[in-house]
């Protein structure tokens, strides 16, 4: 990974946690508690892909298995959110971008109930019961739900910073594809939205305008001199 996304990845991660103790844990919702750090994850790795997420995921799951008041085995969550970071890279678009907000909220809630069903597994094959004794179905809604509400006011935010990070952040046409020349322009002519055929046109106009004028010009000048001649 390049040292820019370690650097913003590490700050975003840390960020996401402190406020995820401080705050989200402390709002005492009714089921599960709003995953800020999942979101996280689910955000930087639908702009670095698979890898990226991988690597981002274990770190930041081993962050919030070591940091209080985790009640866990260390490196529970940091499974978790290693598996998570690398499916979300693979449903990165190959241009980097989605078409619409559908592909990264559909993303969220697999994330989510994927997270959800993958603590509990790890749970049970450790002896934790604390997510049976809760509910599972319950876990699995209110996980989804508060994921999914918190979901537009943070992964837009944070994949837009993930980009505008990248060492070359204006090598990106307006479709959101990496520049395939070196006049964007270029991409927007070729692509049939009538820019060229206006200029055209316009220059067209512009050229019969002046001709016309200029004629104006001569006429009026012609009349001018016969009329001088005949006094």
């Amino acid at each position: 990974m390049r040292f820019n996304r370690i650097v913003l990845s590490a700050t975003l991660v840390v960020v996401a946690l402190v406020v995820q103790v401080t705050v989200l844990g402390r709002l005492q919702l009714p089921g599960a508690v709003p995953d800020l750090l999942l979101l996280t994850v689910v955000a930087l790795a639908l702009v670095y892909g698979h890898t990226g997420g991988a690597l981002i995921g274990f770190g930041a799951g081993l962050l919030a298995d070591l940091a209080p008041p985790a009640d866990h085995a260390a490196g529970r969550y940091a499974l978790v959110l290693c598996l998570i970071g690398y499916a979300a890279g693979l449903v990165r678009p190959d241009n980097g971008r989605f078409r619409s907000a559908w592909g990264p909220m559909l993303t969220v809630v697999a994330a989510a109930i994927g997270s959800t069903l993958l603590y509990a597994s790890v749970g049970a094959l450790v002896g934790d019961t604390a997510v049976r004794d809760v509910g599972l179905a319950g876990l699995l809604f209110t996980a989804t739900l508060y994921d999914l509400l918190l979901a537009p006011f943070t992964v837009p935010f944070l994949m837009a910073l993930a980009r505008r990070a990248e060492s070359d952040p204006m090598a990106v046409e307006a479709g959101g594809g990496p520049v395939q020349g070196t006049d964007v322009s270029a991409g927007w002519l070729a692509g049939g939205t009538g820019l060229r055929i206006g200029s055209q046109r316009g220059g067209l106009r512009l050229r019969s305008g002046r001709g016309r004028a200029g004629r104006a010009v001569r006429i009026k000048g012609v009349k001018g001199v016969k009329s001088v001649r005949k006094l």
